[in-house]
């Protein structure tokens, strides 16, 4: 009889970062791994948030976008509540995908709006930034897949967007709806700025 494969834990992956480990090829033919976040990854990582656009820090916002943030990203590993992966091309960091398996009152309020009763043994929240020049590559599309993955393997059967989608960002908007999330109602972040709240179904 074939066993269960086991659940994935922050601890697993911390000592075994290759079981979510995945070579990619964009449709340029350029050769990227997916992988998680590493303790020396900090000057790479600190290249790839000096180095977003204006309108992408909007889109994906952070403490800071210097080697401080990176640093304490790092530090983070296997500490919090935060699993932190990196789409690399060569030594460059071209693309930071996160999960969160904490899930804040706030979220759990405007979701009970929705009819919907978050809880973190089923629930993560998942954020997404793509360097500049990697964005509109089908890059995206295929880290959300390795995303998806990861979440079924750590047990969790639903997705929610970290801090909701932009109502401004179109792109954004089409993307996730693309790829079979759902938008449920409209909030104001802390920015004052209107969001959707979108939530995928694993």
């Amino acid at each position: 009889m074939a066993t269960q494969p086991s659940i994935l834990t922050l601890a697993s992956v911390a000592a075994e970062p290759t079981t979510v480990t995945s070579q990619l090829v964009l449709p340029t033919g350029a050769a990227v791994v997916f992988r998680p976040l590493a303790l020396d990854d900090d000057g790479a990582l600190a290249d790839f948030l000096q180095n977003l656009s204006p309108q992408t820090r909007r889109f994906s916002t952070y403490a800071s976008y210097d080697r401080v943030a990176a640093q304490d990203m790092c530090a983070a590993i296997n500490r919090y509540d935060k699993l932190r992966m990196v789409a690399t091309s060569g030594p460059q960091i071209v693309a930071l995908f996160e999960f969160s398996f904490g899930i804040v009152a706030a979220d759990i309020k405007r979701y009970q709006g929705y009819g919907i009763a978050l809880d973190e043994r089923n629930d993560c929240r998942f954020g997404p930034c793509l360097a500049d020049d990697y964005q509109d590559q089908g890059l995206g599309s295929q880290l959300l897949a390795c995303m998806i993955d990861i979440a079924r393997r750590f047990g969790k059967q639903r997705m929610l967007l970290w801090g909701g989608v932009l109502a401004d960002n179109a792109r954004a908007i089409r993307y996730y709806e693309k790829n079979g999330f759902r938008l449920l109602g409209q909030f104001q972040n802390d920015l004052g700025d209107e969001c959707w709240d979108a939530l995928l179904e694993l």
